[in-house]
């Protein structure tokens, strides 16, 4: 055996954990491989699912902030018109506080005219009456027989306007008593042909001004025809003719309880 083996030998001898470099061997590729496998495996479903799901939580924050947008916009739109509700309910109030004024002055002037009509001053003082001057009391009503002559005579919508303007209308006659009175004052004077009455044909039936038909039928011959008013007339039974017609007519109002 030569120097170089002996050497050799002699360290082996000294350090038996030292092997020969000649025998190291390093571990195979194969068998990293299936660590490698799972790795690259999980970054290929990690990546895209980690790209999808950033996707959608930028389009759900894209569209929450177009939905935020929307919200603001909204909110400005409720501001402006709550802003527009409340200057309409300030002018409404105080168109309303007007009004009520308006009312309570003129109430309090209807008042004193109703007093003074109804109660007129004389040297002794007020004495109220049940029917304004001018008026006559019968039953619980006023009558007012207005026998215009002929140039001032009014057709049937214009007698009953006039009637309005007195806070009344024209007659609606109730029983066989009130159309004996109505009859007797109707006066056949200054040419009158006859009173207006709130009596008219409609829709084939006479009716009332307040609504009611005609019960008693003979209380008036003709037949109801639409265009046709009733007229009275003292000693005459009560007649049809054109509601264009220009006669006299009689208005009627409840008497003041004194």
């Amino acid at each position: 055996m030569d120097r170089k083996a002996q050497s050799m030998d002699v360290s082996s001898e000294k350090n038996p954990n030292v092997s020969s470099s000649a025998g190291h061997q390093f571990p195979s590729f194969s068998k990293f491989f299936p660590l490698l496998a799972s790795y690259w495996l999980i970054l290929l479903v990690v990546i895209p699912l980690h790209i999808h799901f950033h996707l959608i939580a930028q389009s759900e924050l894209k569209q929450l902030k177009a939905n935020q947008k929307l919200l603001l916009e909204e909110n400005y739109n409720l501001t402006s018109l709550n802003e527009e509700l409340r200057k309409e309910r300030k002018n409404l109030t105080e168109q309303i506080e007007t009004m009520e004024k308006t009312w309570n002055e003129q109430n309090v002037s209807r008042a004193q005219w109703s007093i003074d009509q109804y109660c007129p001053k004389g040297n002794n003082g007020r004495t109220c009456t049940s029917c304004q001057n001018g008026w006559e009391k019968q039953f619980s009503s006023c009558y007012a027989y207005n026998d215009a002559k002929p140039p001032d005579q009014r057709n049937w919508e214009d007698a009953r306007e006039n009637c309005r303007t007195k806070n009344s209308d024209l007659t609606v006659v109730f029983d066989q008593t009130e159309k004996d009175y109505v009859n007797t004052q109707s006066h056949d004077i200054h040419d009158i042909q006859g009173y207006w009455i709130g009596l008219r044909a409609e829709g084939g039936k006479w009716r009332w001004i307040d609504g009611s038909d005609l019960t008693n039928q003979a209380w008036i011959q003709q037949q109801p025809v639409d265009g046709q008013c009733v007229t009275s007339l003292q000693d005459r039974e009560w007649r049809s003719v054109s509601c264009d017609e220009k006669n006299a007519w009689i208005c009627e109002k409840k008497a003041l309880s004194v």
